[in-house]
């Protein structure tokens, strides 16, 4: 669903200097695989911690400033926000109440707005 959504986002999934001919070759690939299982980890790590998503802060605006340095823009992380809520309410079926719907759109907010301060914060010595 992310490259339907935004087929701009393809080219940014290059691993060792090779790009994709297709979204296809891409969701195939075993590195973005391995990317998506670490998306995956960010988030099992926010919702062991909802009750102190504070701790993660550092580790999420450090998260962020390695998205911008290869290029992601910050637009693009409510694209991925509304693949990750596509793909629950696939797998959760009937179980993805609006409740549901709102809590996960709560807490990836939450998690892109701590990325996203990866982009407001300037390296050191400058």
């Amino acid at each position: 669903r992310l490259f339907d959504l935004d087929p701009d986002l393809l080219p940014l999934f290059q691993y060792n200097c090779k790009q994709f001919a297709s979204p296809q070759e891409c969701l195939s690939a075993p590195e973005f695989l391995d990317h998506i299982r670490k998306v995956m980890l960010v988030i099992d790590a926010a919702v062991s911690h909802l009750e102190n998503l504070s701790c993660l802060e550092e580790y999420l605006c450090n998260l962020g400033k390695k998205h911008q340095a290869v290029g992601v823009k910050v637009e693009s992380f409510s694209t991925v926000g509304e693949s990750l809520l596509y793909m629950l309410e696939k797998c959760l079926g009937a179980a993805f109440s609006p409740e549901v719907q709102e809590a996960w759109s709560k807490l990836y907010s939450a998690v892109a707005k701590a990325m996203q301060r990866g982009w407001e914060t300037l390296p050191e010595g400058d």
